[in-house]
Order: structure tokens, then C-alpha cells, then sequence
């Protein structure tokens, strides 16, 4: 073509590639030029070498629990709008550190939060608890630790008149309300094995006049009561067979344990449900 024979076009067609350096960096001391960042990197990590072994020991817990955060805040941003669901979200994490704490008080290994949009949260525990009076502390420290996440939103909306906290004060007071319920893999669940095993029974058939009620009134079955009645039935029908010594002395527990950890639970439940009074909010 007559255009590339112009110096112009041929200068502006050659291909972006970097020539060779000039001739005062192309020898040994270009290279260490070269390498000096390098250098400097590597002393920063040495010099820092703890803090950075932990930023990537802990680096896997935190993409696990941040990033189920982060698509949970985007699932039920999609059903109630952002905040409300960066709220929902921050509540769940509140009550999962009230369960966190409470095992490494007693103890006992447990993974990091890990979120399920639209079935809550849970931490795993890596040991199982020596008894019941261990699993009922680790159990109830989730409601308390997440009703006071639900009590500092009432308090934020006495302060604003901003409606958003006086929905996510109730929201949390029921969701932790709900989580006492004396069933399966609720809290309440948990912590009644220090007051008597014989409620869940009395949990079970809660639960199960709940999900009747709800399909009555919305003509659907509601999915997670479902899960929560499957998976509490196994407790339940271990009630009616004879226990092992092992299984005996799991539940022992001693009275003065037996009436601290009543008169929190049920103490818990009344401020609960006077929060979820206080609110004004329809269920």
C-alpha cells in the first residue's frame, strides 16, 4: 500500500514493544536497578513476617465467612432492599460471634460463621461438647449475645426516629426468640439438655402446631419448619429407648447449674418477646 511507505504511518502501525534498555542500565547495575524492589519487598515481609504469616493463615476465614456475607447481603437485598438486608446480615454475624465466644470460653474448637441466604448461619463445632451443661452455655451465648445486637437497634431508633432499626430491633428479637424454641438444632435445643431433654418433646409439637398454623393461613408449606422438625425427630425418639451409662452421664447436671441456666433461658424469652412488644410491629 502507498500509505506505508509514509514514515508517519509507519511509525504510528509499529508495535508497542519495548526496546532493549539503554546501555547504562543493560549491565550489572540495570540489573540490580531492576531488582531493588524486589529487595525491598522481601525485607518488608521478613520484617513483618508475623503479622503476614497471619493475614494469610487467617486469610481462608475470612474470604469463607466475608464472602457468604457478602452474598447473603445480596440475596435478601433482593426481597427487602439493601439496608435492611446489610442489617439482617450483621445481626445473624452478632449472634454467631455470641456462640463463637461462648465455645472458646469453654473450650472448645469451632470453625468460623459461615452464612446460607435465606436459612441463617451457623459456626461448626470441630469438638463435640463433654456434656450438657457445656452444650447448653454454647447454645444460649447466640441469643444473648444476639438480643443485645437487637436491643442496641431499639436504642438507635429511639435516638433517630429512623424506622429501618426499629424493623431490624424486631426482627432480631424474634429471630433469636425463634432460635430458643426447645427443638432439634435450635439453640433452645441446646440449651434445654440442661434443664430437662424431656422439652423437646414440647418443642417438636410447638414447632409442628406452628407449621400447621402457617399453612392454614398461607396455603404453603413453610420449608425451614420442616428442616427444623426433621432433623429435632432423631433427639425426640432417643428419648424412648434406654440411655447408655455414656449417654447418663452426659446429662448430669448438677441443681445450681440446672436453675442458673432456667432462669436464663426463660428469663431470656420474656425480654424477648416484651422487645418484640415494644417494637409495635406487626408479625
Amino acid at each position: 500500500m502507498a500509505a506505508a511507505e509514509d514514515p508517519k504511518f509507519e511509525v504510528a502501525t509499529r508495535p508497542l514493544i519495548p526496546g532493549p534498555p539503554p546501555d547504562s542500565e543493560a549491565g550489572p547495575g540495570g540489573m540490580k536497578k531492576a531488582l531493588m524492589p524486589l529487595g525491598v519487598i522481601a525485607m518488608l515481609l521478613w520484617k513483618f513476617k508475623a503479622a503476614a504469616f497471619a493475614v494469610l493463615k487467617f486469610l481462608p476465614v475470612l474470604l469463607k465467612t466475608g464472602g457468604t456475607m457478602i452474598l447473603s447481603v445480596g440475596a435478601y437485598a433482593m426481597a427487602w432492599g439493601w439496608w435492611f438486608a446489610l442489617g439482617f446480615v450483621l445481626l445473624l454475624f452478632v449472634h454467631e460471634c455470641g456462640h463463637l465466644v461462648a465455645a472458646r470460653r469453654v473450650g472448645l474448637k469451632v470453625g468460623a460463621p459461615v452464612f446460607i441466604p435465606f436459612m441463617g448461619a451457623f459456626i461448626a463445632l470441630k469438638e463435640a461438647p463433654r456434656n450438657a451443661w457445656i452444650e447448653a452455655q454454647v447454645g444460649i451465648g447466640g441469643p444473648l449475645l444476639g438480643s443485645i445486637g437487637a436491643a442496641l437497634c431499639l436504642g438507635i431508633y429511639y435516638l433517630t426516629g429512623i424506622q429501618l432499626f426499629a424493623a431490624l430491633a424486631y426482627t432480631g428479637f424474634f429471630l433469636n426468640l425463634f432460635n430458643l424454641a426447645p427443638a432439634g438444632m435450635l439453640d433452645g435445643g441446646r440449651v434445654v439438655t440442661a434443664l430437662s431433654p424431656w422439652l423437646w418433646v414440647l418443642g417438636v409439637v410447638g414447632l409442628g402446631v406452628l407449621l400447621v398454623y402457617d399453612l392454614v393461613n398461607s396455603s404453603r408449606v413453610n420449608p425451614i419448619l420442616v428442616l427444623v422438625v426433621l432433623f429435632a425427630m432423631p433427639r425426640v425418639l432417643s428419648l424412648f429407648r434406654p440411655r447408655t451409662d455414656e449417654e447418663r452421664r452426659y446429662f448430669e447436671v448438677t441443681p445450681g447449674q440446672r436453675w442458673f441456666m432456667g432462669s436464663l433461658y426463660f428469663g431470656l424469652i420474656l425480654l424477648l418477646v416484651l422487645g418484640m412488644g415494644i417494637t409495635h410491629l406487626p408479625v
